[in-house]
């Protein structure tokens, strides 16, 4: 059975605040915990204007103590952007205070311009040397992780705390392939984001399984694919609500992007004939429909990718139609009924 799971990256629609947009966030992962989904993440985004999220450990720790069951993790850290140390200590002490329940996803993006990149790092930090030390990073972060850190490693001897005898279970997340190689050598969960990159995601999956190596975090791979879903009662009610996430990427890719603009708003912009052509082409990275055609799609997304688990990125302008698209994912698959068979 195909197991369902949401990031929710905390958009702020046109008309709405930053507040607002994190408490819309609670909500959603409060429903996704009575409804039966396997998990909720959060992003960082830095210096935007339409997403409200910027800082996923102290998000996820309000979401963990209004939930009760599902596992809460980040879509992802940035890890280049900060210390392997403090990133480990901040996932030890969510894992301390709810166990079992945490995940940590690590991302390599800058998630924002040059210019924010040196902010977050430092004014002289190059924003190309963090990607460069990544591998590097990621191999730290486990040690910390694990208490393996290796004998003659220049931190010997340095836990991160709170000591505690689970941990985090760790996801490297990505758009490309490069992500998958350094899930599989490290060991970790790998998450591919087919709602950033439309083409390609299965031959990474695939090459990530066939070069994993076993470690602490896990003697087998796992995988899964995040994909931009809206579900509505009806196709034609689906496809006008979807035509605020078309406006959203596209703006998106044009630098544009100020917030999530409502159907009507979508309707008013004047699209380019290279407009019409991007939304139709970012298309790949969306599944809309009813809750029929959303399932047998997802279903189909889970064959190709070879998962027991897909993750959606709910959209839409209001809170209610992201609500609405989890409501009915829910139904569709079962949800409840299967998290009360166990």
């Amino acid at each position: 059975m195909l197991k369902l799971s949401i990031l929710d990256q905390s958009p702020v629609s046109s008309g709405f605040t930053h507040s607002e947009a994190l408490q819309q966030t609670i909500g959603l992962a409060q429903v996704a915990d009575r409804l039966g989904y396997t998990r909720f993440w959060v992003s960082e985004h830095h210096n935007s204007a339409g997403l409200a999220g910027s800082s996923p450990e102290v998000l996820l720790s309000t979401l963990a103590a209004r939930t009760s069951r599902i596992r809460l993790g980040s879509g992802g850290v940035l890890l280049p952007h900060y210390s392997s140390y403090k990133v480990a200590e901040n996932f030890r002490m969510l894992e301390a205070l709810y166990p079992g329940r945490i995940d940590l996803g690590i991302g390599r993006a800058p998630g924002g311009t040059p210019l924010t990149a040196k902010a977050l790092r430092g004014i002289s930090a190059d924003m190309f040397e963090g990607l460069e030390r990544f591998p590097a990073q990621v191999t730290d972060l486990l040690g910390f992780l694990a208490d393996s850190v290796e004998p003659g490693h220049v931190f010997e001897g340095i836990r991160a705390t709170p000591l505690v005898d689970s941990m985090p279970q760790v996801w490297l997340l990505g758009s490309t392939g490069q992500s998958g190689v350094y899930a599989s050598q490290a060991g970790a969960a790998f998450c591919f984001a087919h709602f950033i990159n439309g083409a390609g995601g299965q031959h990474a999956v695939r090459s990530y399984r066939s070069s994993f190596q076993p470690s602490a975090l896990n003697v087998v791979p796992q995988a899964t694919v995040c994909i931009y879903v809206l579900c509505a009662e009806t196709q034609a009610e689906a496809e006008g609500l979807a035509a605020s996430i078309d406006l959203r990427i596209l703006q998106t890719e044009k630098g544009e992007f100020t917030g999530v603009k409502s159907p009507e708003e979508a309707a008013d912009y004047v699209y380019s004939d290279w407009d019409q052509t991007r939304v139709r082409d970012n298309r790949s990275r969306m599944i809309i429909g009813d809750p029929n055609q959303v399932r047998e799609q997802l279903l189909k997304l889970a064959e190709s990718y070879q998962v027991d688990e897909v993750m959606v990125v709910t959209g839409g302008y209001r809170y209610e139609t992201r609500l609405q698209t989890i409501e009915l994912l829910a139904e569709a698959f079962n949800l409840e009924m299967r998290q009360h068979a166990f």
